[in-house]
């Protein structure tokens, strides 16, 4: 589930093609039993890319986790080319296992054209991300080093712990009384391709997005008192960026019920809003 570097991470997201929109997704060795979400999310981004016309980026995807990803046969990655207009691509893709689809995603390509533009301005009295702790120590510190682990093994990830809204968590729970920040980016550089680094940014956009939903209850979202899984996710990409660059990930969950927690995400990098994210996932607490 883990690549254990940023080099693997770029292994990981080089698919094998099959044939022209057929595609075979692997696994870096690990001992986890289900595909980590952002992989899974990442691969098939990587898919549709491989079939849409180079002036066009993504701009928006929309994908659905329906059954766990198994980590011991690959994943076939079955991309529909859903339309093609002038402007606008469309793509639909199917991941699957054994004969059983595991994921689908729909996303949207756009050819990059002037417009109207404005954004949100990005969070202010955040931490720099030098003064941060790891994600892994912080976690290692409230839950133990045995629930930080799948923290301390994300090594092509660095994620910078900036607060949250929970008790001394830093951020007052005024606005959104569930909210984290954390800084990341790969930790080492990535090649310059833009599509390389858009689906790095899809892999880290599933990592803390869920846990937040949980940050104004007892129970931990790592703790053996808490079954998670990300049901649904969506990301819109809106201005370049680079993902081995730092990015701020400021992160509120709006609400949860019925076992189910609702996150939002914006991503910033130098002062803009590069992307934005939405999730919902199962947050259930068992005895």
């Amino acid at each position: 589930m883990i690549p254990r570097n940023t080099s693997e991470l770029v292994n990981l997201l080089a698919l094998e093609a099959i044939e022209e929109t057929l595609y075979r997704g692997q696994h870096p060795e690990t001992a986890m039993q289900r595909a980590f979400g952002g992989q899974v999310l990442a691969q098939a981004l990587v898919a549709a890319q491989r079939t849409v016309p180079d002036d066009r980026a993504i701009h928006s995807l929309h994908a659905y986790f329906m059954r766990p990803g198994r980590t011991d046969v690959p994943i076939i990655y079955d991309v529909d080319l859903t339309r093609d207009g002038n402007t606008f691509s469309s793509r639909q893709v199917m991941a699957r296992q054994g004969g059983s689809t595991i994921f689908m995603m729909g996303s949207s390509f756009h050819v990059l054209e002037d417009g109207l533009s404005h954004r949100d301005a990005p969070p202010r009295d955040v931490p720099d991300p030098d003064t941060c702790p790891s994600l892994a120590d912080v976690l290692g510190r409230r839950l133990g080093d045995g629930a930080a682990a799948l923290f301390r093994e994300m090594t092509p990830l660095d994620v910078r712990y900036a607060g949250d809204s929970g008790r001394g968590g830093q951020i007052p729970a005024l606005a959104h009384g569930a909210h984290m920040r954390v800084w990341v980016r790969t930790s080492d550089p990535l090649p310059d391709d833009p599509t390389l680094h858009q689906a790095a940014l899809a892999y880290l956009s599933d990592f803390t997005l869920l846990s937040v939903s949980t940050v104004p209850h007892e129970v931990a979202f790592l703790s053996p008192q808490m079954q998670a899984a990300s049901i649904d996710h969506a990301m819109w990409f809106h201005r370049p960026f680079r993902a081995d660059q730092w990015l701020l990930y400021d992160q509120v969950s709006p609400s949860a019920s019925h076992a189910l927690g609702l996150s939002n995400g914006r991503l910033f990098q130098d002062g803009e809003l590069v992307a934005s994210c939405a999730q919902e996932g199962l947050i259930r607490v068992v005895s």
